[in-house]
């Protein structure tokens, strides 16, 4: 999960591409970088950290020009942490062109062999973004092979059909963001639009701008009015004026949309796709409550809290739901970073006490539901658990919004390995008993969707793909998953399941 932006004014760029990345922060707060382009020059800045600390005024001074593009990381693949993977990365032919990109992609190994072997390109850091954007100049380069005048011109569809042949060749979900030295700014989706990708314009005294990112809040902040989101496989390409065109450059292309931006990922106030992500939250919070009636009845439950902050919606319709209480249970601490978003699991259990206190007068004497969007390691459900019990709550159930995420997730997310997801090879009863909950209430699956689908009921697919197994892509195998465990630095499985086995659904949507 990575945030990108791309803007075409007729102003300078430097300030609205600085806000927008603050607006999309919670994406990534590994690494922030921005590019501006001045005519035929590039400027960049990047490097490891906060938007707020990357940036000074002498950086943003330099960064000249009309048009341009930034991107917040979040390392997806083990501890990567170099300030050489921070983005956009930059290649100078053709052309000269800088991307950004939000996604992964999964057969990255056989483009690189690919990109040496045949495209004659030399992949510098072990970022798939970079290898992406090799693929992207190389298509660009055999977009343009039939033209025998020089210099050769670039025209929108020279573009599209480079986009076309990206799509041919790179698996996995990639949301992007590109200048062209010269001529302008490109963005695409993947053909399966696994990761958000949204467009608005605003109406200036000089003409149009236009404005791309991963989620619409950015847009909202900084005045633009959101078109459209980009459709799965369609490329879209503003050019210095500031004319905008567009293309469906897949030959197959289907919405399969990570449901995980609805869950977790995704700022409450962002509409992704046509649904609201708050709105979507709400119906979890109805679907967790039908499920309590039906199947928890016995419960007896004193008061509903959320675990700040992604939580709060769903709680608080839960408890509106069940007749119950709703009440703040646990302050947090905004100067510390989310735990999830961290990449090293020790830092992760660590700062869990840094970042949330409880208050007493609600927890004491009482049989406490706390809510949560998802259990993903476990680590800061079992701390939390535990910091209820020591406020002298005394019994404490748990339910999450999402249903037990059991496989990998690699298409962008940080949980790809198995040893570190807590309900892989787990009963319902187990994970209540490892996190040290009286009672355990998960989403079913089919319910989250209807909670998704309630706002636009003509999305059927999503990427379910962490709940069910079920990747879009149809390229995820035991082998594939095998390789990308062992890159990672993780800590050592538990004891018997070193050599757990998952009953992959590799059907094609």
């Amino acid at each position: 999960m990575c945030g990108i932006i791309g803007i075409v004014s007729h102003t300078p760029v430097n300030q609205l591409l600085y806000d927008g990345l603050l607006v999309l922060q919670h994406r990534g707060q590994d690494a922030a970088g921005i590019v501006t382009a001045d005519n035929n020059v590039f400027h960049m800045h990047k490097d490891n950290g906060l938007v707020r600390d990357v940036f000074r005024t002498r950086d943003m001074r330099n960064l000249l020009g009309n048009a341009g593009i930034g991107h917040v990381r979040y390392p997806t693949a083990g501890n990567a942490s170099s300030s050489a993977e921070a983005q956009p990365f930059y290649v100078n032919s053709p052309y000269g062109i800088v991307l950004a990109h939000n996604g992964n992609l999964t057969n990255t190994e056989q483009l690189k062999e690919d990109l040496y072997q045949l495209d004659l390109r030399h992949v510098n850091t072990g970022s798939d973004s970079e290898v992406l954007l090799n693929v992207l100049a190389h298509e660009l380069v055999a977009a343009t092979a039939h033209q025998t005048s020089a210099p050769k011109t670039l025209s929108a569809d020279n573009v599209f059909t480079a986009v076309a042949g990206v799509h041919r060749r790179c698996r996995g979900a990639y949301a992007v963001v590109a200048m062209i030295a010269g001529h302008g700014l490109l963005a695409f989706r993947d053909p399966y639009g696994i990761r958000p990708l949204i467009i608005g314009e605003r109406q200036t005294e000089r003409g149009k701008e236009y404005m791309l990112a991963s989620e619409s809040v950015a847009l909202d902040v900084l005045d633009f009015k959101v078109l459209r989101d980009v459709m799965p496989g369609e490329a879209v390409y503003v050019d210095l004026s500031g004319n905008m065109s567009s293309r469906q450059c897949s030959d197959h292309p289907q919405y399969a949309t990570c449901i995980f931006e609805y869950v977790y990922l995704a700022r409450p106030d962002s509409v992704i796709d046509g649904v609201s992500v708050y709105e979507t939250r709400l119906h979890m919070g109805e679907r967790l409550a039908e499920r309590i009636r039906k199947e928890w009845a016995d419960l007896t439950i004193d008061v509903v809290i959320p675990i700040p902050d992604t939580s709060r919606p769903s709680a608080m319709q839960l408890a509106d739901d069940l007749g119950l209480p709703y009440r703040e249970g646990f302050i947090k601490n905004r100067y510390i970073g989310r735990t999830f978003i961290m990449p090293g699991q020790a830092l992760r259990k660590k700062s869990v006490r840094q970042k949330l206190n409880a208050i007493g007068v609600e927890f004491h004497n009482k049989n406490v539901l706390l809510v949560d969007d998802s259990i993903v390691r476990g680590t800061t459900s079992r701390e939390i658990v535990q910091m209820a019990r020591d406020a002298g709550a005394r019994k404490v159930y748990f339910a999450s919004a999402a249903p037990p995420v059991r496989f990998p997730n690699v298409y962008g997310i940080d949980m790809p390995t198995r040893q570190e997801l807590l309900a892989t090879g787990r009963t319902d009863a187990e994970i209540a008993q490892e996190i040290g909950a009286d009672a355990l209430i998960y989403q079913d699956l089919d319910a989250l969707i209807s909670a998704v689908r309630e706002s636009h009921p003509s999305l059927t697919r999503f990427d379910t793909s962490c709940f069910n197994g079920v990747y879009p892509t149809g390229d995820i195998t035991e082998a594939y998953l095998n390789r990308i465990e062992s890159a990672r630095d993780v800590s050592k499985p538990d004891q018997g399941r070193d050599t757990l086995q998952l009953d992959l659904n590799l059907a094609n949507f």
